[in-house]
C-alpha cells in the first residue's frame, strides 16, 4: 500500500499568503477605523415647520413638485423614522423628492414618563389630525397623501378609517393588520405577553427591551453574522460607514407610551380587532369599509416581523375598489433600504400617486 504524501510545502506556502493577507487588511482596516468617517443619517436637507409636545412635522420640498398633494409620512413609534433617510442615494424620502413629491414626515420624539397615558386615539385624533389639518391649510386641500410604516400604519389606517374625508390616497408599507397568524416569532410573543404588568412596571415601555426582543427573533443573523460580515470587510470604508449608519438607527429606539403599548397588545395582537372592523378608538368604531380612497399595500415577502400573513388580507376588508397589493422579494427594512427596492419603491409610490392626484 503506497503512503499518501503531505504535500507540507504547499501548506505551509498557502498559510504565509494567508498570513500575510491578514497583516494587509488589518493595516487597512486601522487606516479606515481611525481615520475620519462619514457616517452621518438623516442628511437630506428639511426644516421643522410644526411641533406638539414631543412631536415634530419634517417638511422635504423637492426642485420640481411634480405630485400636487402633498405625501404625509407616518412612522412607528418604535425606532426612529430617519430609517426613510439613512444614507444619500439610499434614502427613500431623496428618492420621493427625486420623483417631485412633497413629503412631510412626523419625527415622534422621546416619551417621558408624562406621556405613559397617551393612548392610539390621543395619536390618531389628537397629533395625526393636528397635523393633517396643518399641512392642509399649507397646501390648501383639504385631502392629503398618507403613507404609514409599520405601526404607523395602523395608526395611518386607523386615521383613514375614521376620517376619510382627509384622506386623497393611502399607501400602507409592512403593515400588520391581521394577527391572527402564528408565521412570524413576534405574533407568538406578542400573544402570550401580559401588556399590563410591562406597563405598569415601566410607565412606558422601554425601547431597548423592546430593540433587545427584536434582536432575539433572530440572533444568529442580527447578533451574530452581521458581526462577522462586519470583521471581514471592516477595511472597506463605505461598508463601514454604512454598517455604523444602520447600527445607529437599530439603537436609537424611543420608549413607547404605556398606554398605546397595551391598547396595541391586547386590541390588536391578542384580540385581532383591527381587520375585523371591531377596533374601537376614542367611543368609534374603526370600520374599514369606511376606507374608499385609493389604497396601495406594500410588504415583504422574506419580512420576519411582519410576515406576508399579516398584511396581505388587509386590501380584501377596506370599501375602496381602487386597491393594489405588491409583494417585494425582501424583508422588513430591505424594503427601505437594498438596492433593488431604492430603484422600485419610491417610483411606484410616486406613479401611482401622480395617477391619481385630482
Amino acid at each position: 500500500m503506497n503512503q499518501v504524501k503531505i504535500p507540507v510545502d504547499l501548506i505551509l506556502k498557502s498559510i504565509d499568503e494567508s498570513r500575510r493577507d491578514t497583516s494587509s487588511r488589518l493595516k487597512r482596516a486601522s487606516t479606515v477605523l481611525t481615520g475620519e468617517l462619514d457616517t452621518e443619517i438623516a442628511s437630506t436637507p428639511h426644516s421643522v415647520v410644526y411641533e406638539e409636545d414631543r412631536v415634530k412635522l419634517k417638511h422635504y420640498k423637492p426642485e420640481k413638485q411634480r405630485v400636487k398633494t402633498p405625501l404625509l409620512v407616518i412612522y412607528a413609534l418604535i425606532n426612529r423614522e430617519t430609517m426613510l433617510d439613512l444614507q444619500p442615494k439610499r434614502s427613500v424620502i431623496e428618492n420621493l423628492l427625486d420623483q417631485g413629491v412633497e413629503v412631510y414626515m412626523i419625527d415622534w420624539g422621546y416619551p417621558t414618563r408624562k406621556d405613559q397615558f397617551v393612548t392610539i386615539g390621543d395619536h390618531v385624533n389628537g397629533y395625526i389630525h393636528n397635523i393633517v389639518n396643518f399641512i392642509s391649510d399649507e397646501c390648501g386641500s383639504q385631502k392629503i397623501n398618507i403613507m404609514g410604516i409599520c405601526m404607523g400604519g395602523v395608526f395611518s389606517i386607523i386615521y383613514s378609517a375614521l376620517h376619510p374625508e382627509r384622506v386623497r390616497n393611502l399607501v400602507t408599507t409592512v403593515t400588520p393588520t391581521n394577527f391572527d397568524t402564528d408565521k412570524g416569532l413576534l405574533n407568538i410573543w406578542m400573544k402570550n405577553t401580559d401588556a399590563e404588568i410591562l406597563g405598569d412596571v415601566y410607565a412606558n415601555m422601554p425601547g431597548d427591551i423592546m430593540n433587545l426582543g427584536f434582536l432575539l427573533l433572530n440572533p444568529a443573523r442580527l447578533m451574530i453574522d452581521k458581526y462577522v460580515s462586519f470583521f471581514q470587510n471592516m477595511d472597506n470604508k463605505t461598508f463601514v460607514e454604512n454598517f455604523i449608519r444602520m447600527e445607529k438607527w437599530i439603537f436609537d429606539s424611543p420608549d413607547v407610551p404605556a398606554a398605546t403599548f397595551k391598547q396595541f397588545i391586547t386590541d390588536c395582537f391578542k384580540q385581532n380587532l383591527l381587520i375585523q372592523s371591531k377596533l374601537q378608538i376614542d367611543g368609534e368604531r374603526v370600520d374599514l369599509k369606511k376606507i374608499t380612497m385609493p389604497v396601495i399595500n406594500f410588504y415583504g415577502k422574506y419580512d420576519h416581523l411582519v410576515p406576508p400573513e399579516s398584511c396581505d388580507v388587509f386590501t380584501s376588508m377596506i370599501g375602496s375598489e381602487d386597491r393594489e397589493d405588491v409583494c417585494f422579494d425582501t424583508g422588513h427594512i430591505g424594503i427601505y433600504v437594498s438596492s433593488k427596492c431604492q430603484r422600485e419603491f419610491a417610483p411606484r409610490i410616486a406613479e401611482w400617486l401622480g395617477n391619481r392626484d385630482n
